[in-house]
């Protein structure tokens, strides 16, 4: 990411009205948090080094593993079946292309690669978020209006 990039990512964060983003790619992770008084946002930058996630991440799913008569792995099984959209972007959520018209998906309807599941608006842009995968939705994760961040769970869907 580059400092264009960065810049770009601050003030669509201190227009938004949006407390705080945080965002990872790679290595690098931002935390943008802006005050109430619509002062300049404070920027965290941190660059961390590949080891530290790669030895963080088996640790996280040790527990699950250990116990597998355990609800917590029976509720891990159940949804590991399901597929989840993630957001392409940081932005707004909407569920509906506009106030008056139907919502684009709810909890059981089907959908087929290319449909359109939800918009999210990011500087002013509506940019519409299609289903890459046929199936059924069986959770929405966020809620209509909501700030979403970069690579979000948006959706759960049955592939089959």
């Amino acid at each position: 990411m580059d400092l264009k990039e960065i810049q770009n990512l601050i003030k669509f964060v201190s227009n938004s009205g949006v407390a705080e983003v945080k965002l990872e790619t790679g290595d690098i992770k931002i935390t943008i948090r802006t005050t109430l008084e619509g002062n300049a946002p404070d920027i965290t930058y941190v660059q961390q080094a590949p080891m530290q996630q790669a030895i963080t991440a088996p640790a996280t799913q040790a527990p699950a593993v250990a116990s597998p008569a355990a609800p917590v792995a029976a509720v891990a099984d159940e949804t590991s079946k399901y597929i989840t959209i993630k957001s392409p972007m940081i932005g707004t959520f909407y569920r509906k292309p506009s106030p008056d018209k139907p919502m684009f998906v709810e909890v059981g309807s089907s959908i087929n690669k290319g449909d359109v599941l939800c918009v999210i608006e990011a500087m002013k842009l509506f940019n519409e978020i299609e289903a890459e995968i046929s199936g059924k939705i069986v959770k929405i994760l966020v809620d209509d209006m909501s700030p979403v961040e970069f690579d979000q769970p948006l959706f759960l869907v049955d592939p089959s």
